[in-house]
Order: C-alpha cells, then structure tokens, then sequence
C-alpha cells in the first residue's frame, strides 16, 4: 500500500510567531520519519507589516528532514498572512493528497484551505491553537461569530476531526453549535536538543552572556511578550517577593513583532521598578541559546489567562526544569500529576505562593525538574505523537473508505 500522501496547512512558519507554527516542522518530521509523504503548505509572512517576508523559494519544494514545504507569497492581505496563491495551488491539487491538517482557525488562508478542502470532499483536521477558547474570543467577539457564522461553523462540522491538544483545551471551547469529532494529542519537543552536561554549566554560559551574578536562582519567563501571558500578575509577585527579601535574577525572554506597543510598556514598567535592578531582558532567543536558558534557569514561569497547551512550558521540562503554571494554562494536570512543578490560580496571591514554596525549597525543585523531564520524554516525544497521529490519520482514511466518498478533480481558481 502506498504511503497516505499529507498536506499540513499554516499561515507561517516564522519563529515569531513562536510555538504553535514550529509544532508543524515537528510533526512533519517525525510523520515523515513514519513513512508518511508530508507535504507543508505556508506563506512567507514574518510577523507585522514593517518586517520584510522570509527570504525562501516560492511556490517549488524546499526538502527539509524528509517533507518537504511549500512557500507562497503573503499577498493581499499581508498583516493576515494570506497568499491566494496558496489557496489556488491547492484548489488544483487537493485531489493529489489523501488528507489535510489545517493549523489555526479565524486566519484567512487556513479558513480558505478547510473551505476548499471541504467542497473537494478532501478529508481534513482542524487544529484551533486556542482561538476557540472563550477568553481568545472575548477579542473582537462580535466580529469572530459573525466569521464564524458565514466561514468557521461550516468548515467545523466538515472535519474529520477537530485537534485540540488538552482535555481542557477539548472542554472549553466554542464550537458555534457544529457537532464535531474531537482529537484530543499533545503536543512534543525536540528531546534531541542539545544540553551541557550539567545545569551549572549551563547557568556559567547564561551568567556570561548576560552578565548575570552568580549566587542567585534563576527565574524564567520565556514565551510571547502578551496580555495573555499573565505579566500583570507575574510581575508585582515578584516585586512583593523582592520586596520581603527573597534574592533571584528575573530573566524575561520573548518578544511581540505583533504588538511592540505592549512589549515597550513592559520594558517600561520594569525600568521604572525596582524589580528592574534584579532584571535581565533577553530579547528574542532562539537556537542553541534559548536551549541553554532553559537548562539554567531554576524555573520556568508562565501564569498565562489562557494557554491551550503551553509548548515553552513543555520545553522547559524536557530541558529538567521545574516550572510554575496559572490553572489556565492547560497541562496543569499533568504537571501536577507528575510533580514536575507548582500550579496556581490567575491571582497574584497564589502566584507568590507558589514561587515562595519553589525559591525556598532547592531540593523540591531538583526533583520536580528531573520529574518533569521523565515526563516529557515519555509523552512529549515528537516520534511517539507522529506515531499516534498516523494511527488516526489511518483511521479517518479507512472510514473514507468505507464509506466510498471520492474526491472531485481539479478545481480552476482563477
């Protein structure tokens, strides 16, 4: 039987648009590794419109760890990152593939691709990144449910499935009354990344990047520079923890291309504190040096409003670091389960107790980190959920086939 033939579907592949587009390169390889013909179909866009787009080929293969992906230009909607052109190719060869994975929902071209997948009867999964939880749709509601009457409700209920990547994630969100077949996967991490041999080597090379003291823990926060992301509450924590006298270096990685606006009064805020003094702001990492963050760092902290999955935090276990959570962000109960950190509620009073519980206790912070290693080796391995999603894209192509549904030819877009 010839390999399923797989098309995954993203507005962009730019590293500033952080976890959820690179998830994409981390299945493709390991589904690719599976023996499954891969084929990612994105747009060029690199973040807002003052940023050039990426610098790669369009419309041809570029092969890449066995898949191969296909640029478009970002055009005419470029703030959106839409490519009609992406939508044309695929109205043309959809009848070439056996199943497509569309990665968001509320973004033009990956409403556009299920739209033309659906009326091609081209079997295809949805995957939300959060914009179906209530909180992401408070933005612009009024504006979301008319899109999702006239677009989204319809390409919903004509998905093989819908990916969520939590139980959570699976409870809470809207559906805008399409009944739908949920997926419930996480998902994973580059387990390959390369660590030093020891967290104090690590902490050495951090130290001398940032020139940062060296008898003081680490605290982390590396994600989107957001509303979102809990900021609001992170930071006056650590200013009363300051302020009662408990010593650490605040580390804030990450940045918003999106809105630098927001970002700049972040900056401020911290300039203006004397938070600001035990302070180091990174700027946007990436590569071997965001790997080496994360294996300094004596905790990760991200007490986000909403957090479908939270793949920085899933990153930072695999790196053997313990972290701190909001019980929004949606893999709270394993890591709670698996002890591999501290959970709390979107209150700044909880949040300083669990940073409290985690500063004052070194030896519970050693083991939570070597438990939240074990844990995301074991679950959060891209070889083991490329494993999992064969097996259901299998299954959804089986019931095709039984049911006899075949799709139509070529479609001309002009």
């Amino acid at each position: 039987m010839a390999a399923p033939r797989i098309l995954q579907i993203v507005p962009s592949l730019s590293r500033v648009y952080g976890g959820p587009s690179q998830m994409v390169l981390g299945l493709s390889k390991g589904l690719a590794t599976h023996g499954i013909e891969v084929t990612v179909l994105t747009t060029n866009a690199n973040g807002d419109s003052g940023q050039p787009p990426l610098a790669v080929p369009l419309d041809c293969p570029v092969q890449q760890d066995g898949y191969q992906i296909r640029y478009f230009r970002c055009s005419p909607f470029r703030r959106y990152k839409f490519s009609w052109e992406l939508v044309r190719w695929l109205s043309q060869h959809a009848y070439q593939y056996d199943l497509a994975h569309i990665h968001a929902l509320f973004s033009p071209v990956s409403t556009a691709a299920a739209t033309v997948a659906r009326w091609q009867q081209l079997p295809y999964i949805l995957r939300p990144l959060g914009t179906l939880d209530p909180a992401d749709l408070q933005k612009k509601l009024q504006l979301k449910r008319l899109y999702a009457a006239c677009f989204e409700r319809a390409n919903l209920a004509g998905a093989a499935a819908v990916h969520f990547t939590s139980e959570q994630e699976a409870a809470v969100s809207q559906r805008f009354g399409a009944v739908t077949q949920d997926l419930v996967m996480p998902l994973g991490v580059d387990l390959n990344a390369p660590l030093h041999p020891s967290q104090a080597v690590a902490k050495a090379v951090v130290q001398q990047q940032w020139h940062i003291a060296a008898d003081r823990p680490l605290l982390l926060f590396m994600s989107r520079i957001d509303p979102k992301k809990g900021l609001d509450l992170l930071l006056p924590a650590l200013e009363k923890l300051q302020a009662d006298g408990q010593v650490f270096q605040f580390v804030l990685a990450g940045a918003n291309p999106q809105d630098p606006a927001y970002e700049a009064a972040i900056r401020t805020r911290l300039q203006a504190s004397p938070l600001g003094q035990s302070t180091t702001v990174t700027g946007f990492v990436s590569g071997e040096l965001k790997t080496t963050l994360l294996q300094a760092a004596d905790l990760f902290v991200l007490p986000s409003y909403y957090e479908n999955f939270g793949i920085a935090v899933a990153e930072a276990m695999a790196a053997a670091t313990p972290v701190v959570v909001s019980d929004q962000v949606h893999i709270w109960p394993a890591i709670q389960q698996a002890a591999a950190g501290w959970v709390c509620a979107c209150r700044v009073d909880s949040l300083i107790q669990a940073l409290q519980a985690a500063l004052n206790d070194p030896i519970a912070r050693q083991q939570r980190g070597a438990n939240a290693q074990s844990y995301a080796v074991t679950h959060y391995s891209w070889t083991s959920i490329a494993q999992q999603m064969v097996q259901v894209y299998q299954q959804i192509l089986h019931q095709r086939k039984r049911t006899g549904q075949q799709p139509v030819k070529a479609m001309k877009l002009s």
